[in-house]
C-alpha cells in the first residue's frame, strides 16, 4: 500500500498543530500586555516556560494518578500485556508503561513527553467490552499518540489554556489599579478576560480534533487492520454515553486525551467537543482499509452505523473477551 498519502495527511496535521499551538502561546502573551502591559507580558512569557516545563516533565504522573491508573505486567495483564508488546515492535517503539484504570466505560488513553517516557492506560470496561482485535485498534490508536509525540503537545496545549485562563482571571479579580494602566483600560481588561479562555479553549480542541485523525491513520498502520479500530469506535461511541467515568467527569480538562470523550455530553459539556464525530473517524478508517485492499466498497465492512449499534456485540461475555488480569 502507498503511504504516501497518509504521510502527506500527517505533516499537514503537524504543521497545522504547530501553528496552533503558536497561536495560544500568542493568545497568552495578549492576555499578559492587556492585564499589565509590556510588564505584564513578560511575566505571562515566564509563566509560560515555567508551565510549559512543568508538562513536560509531571504530566504523565499526574494524569495517571488522576485517574487511579495502575501499572501492570506480563504476569498479572498477559494478554493485554503482549497486544502492547507486539504493537510496539511493529510501531518501531520503545515498550511504555502499561497501565489499567478502573472504570466500567471502555475507553483508553495514553500520556507522557516521549517515546521513552510514556504510558498507556485502558480502561477495565475496554479490556471486558471489546474483543481481543478491537483492543488491538484502540492501543495502536495510542501508540500512534506516542510516535506522533501528541501526548507532550497536548499537555503542553492544556497548560496553556489552563494558564491563559488563571492569568485572565487574576486580571479580572485582582488586578486593581493595573487595570487602569492596561493598554485597553479597565473595560479592556475585562473584555479580554472573559474571552481569552473561550478562545484557548476553541484552539485546545482544535488541536485535539486534528491530532485524532493523525493516530487513527498511523494506528491504522501499525496494526495494518483499520477495521479493527473502526469496529472499537463505533462500539466506544455508543456506551460511552451510558456509562459515566467517575474520574473524568472530576477533571474535565483531561477528555481530550482519550481515545472517544469520556463525558457524557450532559449539560455544558456537551457544548465543548474535543473529538472529530466517530462517524467520520469510520468513514476515514474504511477508506483507508480500502486503499490497503481490506474492503472493497465503503459502507460495507459490516459495521454497523452508530445510531443502530445494539449492545448485543459488547459486554463481559462478548466475542474474544478474556482474561485480561
Amino acid at each position: 500500500m502507498a503511504l504516501n498519502p497518509v504521510l502527506r495527511e500527517t505533516t499537514m496535521n503537524l504543521l497545522r498543530t504547530g501553528f496552533l499551538i503558536a497561536v495560544m502561546t500568542a493568545l497568552f502573551l495578549m492576555v499578559g500586555f492587556v492585564v499589565g502591559g509590556q510588564t505584564g507580558m513578560v511575566i505571562a512569557f515566564l509563566i509560560s516556560l515555567a508551565m510549559t516545563a512543568f508538562s513536560f516533565w509531571s504530566s504523565d504522573t499526574l494524569v495517571l494518578r488522576m485517574h487511579g491508573a495502575q501499572e501492570v505486567d506480563e504476569r498479572s495483564a498477559p494478554e493485554y500485556y503482549d497486544i502492547i508488546r507486539q504493537l510496539c515492535a511493529n510501531a518501531q517503539l520503545p515498550m511504555p508503561r502499561v497501565c489499567v484504570m478502573h472504570s466500567p466505560q471502555p475507553n483508553a488513553f495514553a500520556t507522557g513527553r516521549g517515546p521513552s517516557k510514556s504510558a498507556v492506560c485502558a480502561s477495565t470496561g475496554l479490556l471486558e467490552m471489546m474483543s481481543k482485535e478491537e483492543v488491538t485498534g484502540v492501543m495502536a490508536h495510542e501508540l500512534a499518540h506516542i510516535k506522533n509525540r501528541d501526548t507532550l503537545t497536548m499537555a503542553v496545549a492544556a497548560t496553556l489554556a489552563g494558564s491563559i485562563s488563571m492569568l485572565a482571571n487574576f486580571g479580572l479579580w485582582f488586578g486593581g489599579g493595573n487595570r487602569e494602566r492596561s493598554p485597553l483600560g479597565p473595560f479592556g481588561v475585562i473584555l479580554v478576560a472573559i474571552a481569552a479562555p473561550f478562545a484557548a479553549m476553541l484552539v485546545q480542541m482544535a488541536i485535539s480534533r486534528s491530532r485524532e485523525y493523525a493516530a487513527d491513520a498511523l494506528g491504522a498502520e501499525i496494526c495494518q487492520r483499520p477495521l479493527w479500530l473502526a469496529s472499537a469506535l463505533a462500539k466506544l461511541e455508543q456506551l460511552r454515553g451510558r456509562i459515566p467515568m467517575r474520574s473524568a467527569e472530576a477533571a474535565p480538562a483531561t477528555a481530550h486525551m482519550f481515545i472517544v470523550n469520556p463525558l457524557t455530553g450532559r449539560g455544558f459539556d456537551s457544548l465543548f467537543i474535543t473529538h472529530p464525530q466517530t462517524a467520520n473517524r469510520i468513514a476515514a478508517l474504511e477508506e483507508i482499509a480500502r486503499e490497503m485492499g481490506q474492503l472493497q466498497q465503503p459502507g460495507t465492512s459490516g459495521i454497523p452505523p452508530i445510531a443502530e449499534l445494539s449492545d448485543a456485540g459488547a459486554g463481559p461475555n462478548a466475542a474474544g473477551a478474556g482474561p485480561w488480569g
